[in-house]
């Protein structure tokens, strides 16, 4: 078919995650539960850094942008696909899709250099404490977090633009449960390696330079660690380093090879289970890892329930 036929202002297809089963049902419900854990979560940390001065600090200040950002992902994401499902039409307009590859494209590169900040300022915390109200006051924080926000809206500007410019020739049926560009250009009637390698180059700016950062970030920290005399704050450290790793290697790691493998590597299957990874996973598990684990975030959450509690009473 020519790509004069193109249908680059027609409605998408989603052909989803599931096919219409009651095995399909039962992973839906658990996506569902998760979804509502992750609003939960996130809202509940958000709500208690607000309140609480005590939390009032440039790590708990970053952290609220990270929580916002998992809300805003996952609610461009998981609402759709359990309504598509529910009801079995799976299109989606051509501004909508534009609008879902804008958000997610915005939030995800905000969330790379977000949690770059974040390492940055426990590095200082541990490695720097002394010079931590100079290095991480709040005009750095601010600056952080506004840099992020500012850079992920441009960038995605930029491959909106480019990945809707694509014509689509012939099949118009995304084989995903959302619109990302990965998925869409194998639609394309035309050739994409000049934006692939464009792509290419955002990647190593929006992953490999902010994750190479929080990995040196970490060595750093673990040295640092190693030198402590006690054998609790030891381990301590040693616990809240690995969990945040673990926490970064899960959201990276599938990000990295979903962006910066070229369209003929992709499989529709394993880019699917690779995004579930940083869209729905890992912003149900960024606060129980970097706060809710954390003895300040708990004080904070007592005092909120007890407030609570006797402001009932009386």
């Amino acid at each position: 078919m020519g790509c004069e036929n193109h249908t680059s202002s027609s409605d998408f297809i989603l052909l989803g995650l599931f096919s219409s089963s009651q095995t399909s049902l039962i992973f839906l419900s658990i996506i569902f539960i998760v979804f509502i854990i992750t609003i939960t979560e996130n809202t509940m940390m958000i709500i208690l850094i607000h309140r609480e001065s005590k939390l009032h600090t440039p790590m708990y200040f970053l952290l609220s942008h990270l929580s916002f950002i998992d809300i805003l992902h996952t609610s461009n994401i998981v609402p759709k696909m359990i309504t598509d499902f529910l009801s079995g039409s799976k299109t989606i307009s051509f501004v909508a899709c534009g609008f879902q590859i804008f958000l997610s494209l915005t939030l995800l590169g905000g969330e790379c250099l977000l949690l770059a900040a974040m390492s940055y300022d426990r590095y200082v915390a541990i490695c720097h404490p002394l010079r931590y109200p100079i290095l991480m006051n709040d005009y750095v924080s601010v600056l952080m977090a506004g840099g992020a926000w500012f850079i992920g809206i441009i960038n995605s500007i930029v491959h909106t633009a480019y990945a809707l410019h694509f014509p689509f020739c012939g099949s118009r049926a995304i084989d995903h449960f959302f619109c990302e560009v990965p998925a869409m250009l194998v639609l394309s009637c035309v050739d994409t390696t000049h934006y692939e390698q464009a792509a290419y180059a955002s990647g190593i700016i929006f992953l490999f330079i902010p994750s190479s950062l929080i990995f040196a970030s970490y060595v750093q920290i673990l040295l640092t660690v190693l030198q402590m005399k006690s054998k609790k704050a030891r381990k301590k450290s040693f616990s809240t380093c690995f969990f945040h790793m673990t926490v970064v290697i899960m959201y990276y790691g599938p990000f990295i090879f979903t962006y910066m493998r070229p369209k003929k590597y992709h499989t529709p299957g394993q880019d699917k289970l690779l995004a579930i990874f940083y869209t729905i996973l890992t912003p149900s598990f960024n606060p129980i890892i970097y706060s809710i684990r954390n003895k300040d975030v708990l004080d904070a959450m007592k005092n909120m329930l007890r407030s609570n509690f006797l402001h009932k009473m009386l």
